[in-house]
This record gives C-alpha cells, structure tokens and sequence, in this order.
C-alpha cells in the first residue's frame, strides 16, 4: 500500500486516472468510438457510401436531364436524320460517305488493347 502512496506522490497524474469514474469514462469512450455498432468508424464508413451514392445521383439526374433534351430534338424529323448520319454513318442513295481517321486516334486504340 505504501508502494501505491509512493507512486501516487511522485506522479500526480496517477491519483486522477486511478478515479473510478475516469476509468469508466475512458472505458465508455473507447467502447462508444470503437465498439459499439453505432461507432464513430462505422459512422464515417456510413457517411462516405452516403457521399458516393448523392454524387451518383447528382451524375443519373444530369444523365436524365441529358437525355430529355435529346429525345425532344429528336422529335423533330430533320434531328432525327441529322443524329443517324451522326451516330451510325447512314446516308442518302445518291451520297458517299468518307470516313477520316487520324494517326493519334489509330496509335490510342491500339495502345489500349
């Protein structure tokens, strides 16, 4: 005992963490930030999925947006021709179709596989 009054003597800092109601609040703390189910770790893990899924949302409602857009030009007969010849190289009877191909695009795709 006299050993434990020494200790407590010498380091002051001793005798405040030796209170039972520290050590059950160092003890709560721990268990609450680590723990628990509702730890502060599982919170942040939480709150960063939550992140991704509002800017995954944010990106589809763009997309959305996007889109509406392009089914309401295309509504019209002359966009409708305009995004064929555009997107899938059709063309009149009576027209030619020259597709032109740059040395950087041909080195990229072949890089790429």
């Amino acid at each position: 005992m006299n050993y434990f009054k020494n200790l407590t003597d010498a380091y002051p800092i001793l005798k405040i963490l030796g209170n039972r109601y520290v050590i059950v609040t160092v003890f709560f703390v721990i268990w609450m930030v680590f723990l628990d189910n509702t730890s502060y770790i599982e919170h942040s893990v939480l709150n960063k999925q939550l992140n991704e899924l509002e800017d995954n949302k944010k990106y589809y409602q763009d997309e959305i947006k996007k889109d509406e857009k392009n089914i309401k030009l295309l509504k019209n007969p002359d966009q409708i021709e305009k995004y064929a010849r555009e997107k899938y190289y059709m063309k009149r009877n009576s027209e030619d179709i020259y597709l032109i191909e740059f040395e950087d695009d041909t080195v990229k795709e072949e890089q790429s596989k």
